[in-house]
């Protein structure tokens, strides 16, 4: 039986997992937000990799025909060696500690214009699958900075949304086979892992068909003052009050 704390991040999958199938980004790093408070500090990071890995993993199945397969064996390599060091530094990082760093990489993320980044050689895909995988064991959310590089190939609505699902779903698997070997037990989180999958491929699959039902509008106003308020709240929660 789920608590009244699970249900209510199941409700929060569905919901930002519709979103990142209709406009290709931000779901993930909106969920990792509402999270604190809801499970354990330790239980974040690893909670939100096997989540953010069905969500995008379904949304590229729904869609999987727009899959450029060239694009996937140097972000392997690439994930592969940002695991390898990611996992080095989330060894020395304490739970509350991790939590503030996730939400000051939040505010940074919605505020800080991302530098321009070229994606046109295995070069530049080595480099994202690197740095997406190797960020993300320490601050969860890094699916803008695909979204930012493979934009630079092409900009079509359905082949970005699907792309960057798969540089997600490379990074997600990695960092949730990072963190089973740094001893992290999934096994007491079972029936809520469950249930997010299911709220997860339920909001990939409305979000699908909801992409060509509403117009690609700029949201991105809102959106980064609903980030700053959860980043906020995530700091806060981290500071060690007396």
């Amino acid at each position: 039986m789920l608590s009244e704390a699970q249900t209510i991040l199941l409700a929060f999958a569905f919901l930002t997992s519709t979103l990142a199938a209709t406009v290709g980004m931000g779901g993930g790093m909106l969920l990792l937000a509402c999270m604190p408070g809801l499970l354990p500090a330790s239980a974040l990071l690893p909670v939100h990799a096997v989540t953010q890995l069905v969500s995008n993993a379904s949304r590229v199945l729904f869609d999987w025909r727009h899959i450029e397969w060239r694009l996937v064996p140097p972000m392997l390599l690439g994930a592969f060696a940002g695991a390898a060091l990611g996992s080095g530094v989330y060894r020395v990082l304490a739970g509350d500690l991790l939590t503030g760093l996730i939400g000051l990489f939040i505010l940074v993320m919605t505020w800080v214009p991302l530098p321009h980044m070229r994606a046109s050689g295995r070069g530049s895909l080595f480099l994202l699958g690197f740095y997406q995988t190797g960020l993300g064991m320490v601050v969860g959310a890094t699916g803008p900075l695909g979204a930012t590089v493979l934009s630079r190939i092409r900009r079509e609505r359905d082949w970005l949304v699907v792309n960057t699902g798969v540089s997600m779903c490379i990074n997600h698997a990695f960092r949730t086979a990072a963190f089973v070997l740094l001893g992290f037990s999934f096994q007491g989180l079972l029936p809520l892992l469950a249930g997010l999958a299911l709220a997860v491929s339920a909001g990939s699959w409305l979000g699908t068909r909801l992409r060509w039902r509403i117009p690609a509008y700029d949201f991105s106003r809102w959106f980064r003052w609903l980030m700053t308020l959860l980043a906020l709240r995530m700091i806060v929660l981290a500071i060690p009050w007396p």
